[in-house]
C-alpha cells in the first residue's frame, strides 16, 4: 500500500503544480477546460485539482468561472521576499553579534506594531528572555523606541495611543512625557538605550533602519555591568544600520 501510495501522491502535486503554473499565466483569468488543456490533464482530474486548490486558497475562481492565483500565494510571494531579504542581512548581523560578543535583533514596524524579524545569537551571546512581546513593550526597548523616535508625530502619537505604557521593571519609564522628552533628546542619538526597563541585568542600544519604506531598528543586548561601552557599540552599530538598510532596500 505504501509503496503505491507515494508515486500517486508525487504525481498529485506535480499535476498541482502544473495547473497553478497556467493558472499564473492567464492574469485575467482561464477556464477549467483551457487550464486542462494546457497541462494536458484529463478534464475531470483538472477540475478535482483546481477544487481543491480553490479550497486550500491557492487559487480562487472568478464568477465568470475562470481561475487565477489566490490569496495564499500572494502572502507565500510577500514571505518569500522577506525571507530572502533577512537572508542578505544576516552576516551582517553575526558580524555585529561576534565583534560585540551580544546577540543581534532586527525589527520592522509593519501593520501598526513593532515586531521581531530577526534575532541572531550564540552560546556565549544569549538573547534578552522575551517575557513581554515587543509588541506590548515598544516603549521599554531601546528597539522599540528607535522606531518611535524616527517616526513622524502623528505615527507616534497613533501608535502611543493604542499601547500602554505597562511598567515591566522599577526603570520602565511610564510617563507619556517624560518617554516623549527623551526620544526627543537622546545622549547617544540617532541611537537610543534601554537601560534594564525591559529586563533588569540587560541593556540595549539600538539605531534605526529602513527596508524600502518601512522603519525598523538594529540593536544589540548585553549585561548592564557592560554600560560603560555603550558610546563605542553606538560607534560600531551605525555603519552596520547603513550596510543593513541597504542591504534591506535593494531590488529582489
Amino acid at each position: 500500500m505504501g509503496t503505491q501510495d507515494g508515486p500517486t501522491l508525487i504525481n498529485s502535486v506535480q499535476r498541482a503544480m502544473r495547473l497553478l503554473e497556467a493558472v499564473s499565466a492567464h492574469e485575467n483569468g482561464a477556464p477549467a477546460k483551457q487550464l486542462a488543456r494546457e497541462t494536458g490533464l484529463p478534464l475531470a482530474t483538472a477540475y478535482h485539482l483546481l477544487r481543491t486548490l480553490v479550497h486550500d486558497g491557492y487559487v480562487r475562481k472568478l464568477d465568470d468561472g475562470g481561475f487565477v492565483l489566490g490569496d495564499k500565494l500572494q502572502t507565500l510571494r510577500s514571505t518569500g521576499r522577506a525571507q530572502a531579504l533577512l537572508s542578505r542581512v544576516r552576516p551582517s548581523l553575526a558580524a555585529l553579534r561576534d565583534e560585540l560578543a551580544s546577540a543581534a535583533y532586527l525589527t520592522f514596524y509593519e501593520e501598526g506594531e513593532i515586531r521581531v524579524a530577526e534575532i541572531v545569537d550564540g552560546p556565549g551571546t544569549p538573547r534578552v528572555d522575551l517575557w513581554v512581546g515587543f509588541e506590548d513593550a515598544g516603549h521599554a526597548t531601546a528597539l522599540g523606541k528607535a522606531v518611535l523616535r524616527e517616526m513622524d508625530e502623528e505615527a507616534r502619537q497613533d501608535y502611543l495611543s493604542r499601547h500602554h505604557l505597562a511598567d515591566l521593571t522599577p526603570r520602565t519609564i511610564t510617563s507619556l512625557p517624560e518617554l516623549l522628552r527623551r526620544l526627543e533628546a537622546p545622549p547617544l542619538a540617532p541611537a537610543i538605550t534601554d537601560l534594564e526597563e525591559y529586563a533588569l541585568g540587560t541593556v540595549c542600544v539600538a539605531v534605526p533602519v529602513y527596508s524600502g519604506d518601512t522603519l525598523g531598528s538594529l540593536g544589540v543586548s548585553l549585561p548592564s555591568n557592560r554600560l560603560s561601552r555603550l558610546p563605542e557599540i553606538r560607534e560600531r552599530l551605525l555603519p552596520t544600520a547603513s550596510r543593513v538598510t541597504r542591504g534591506l532596500s535593494l531590488t529582489i
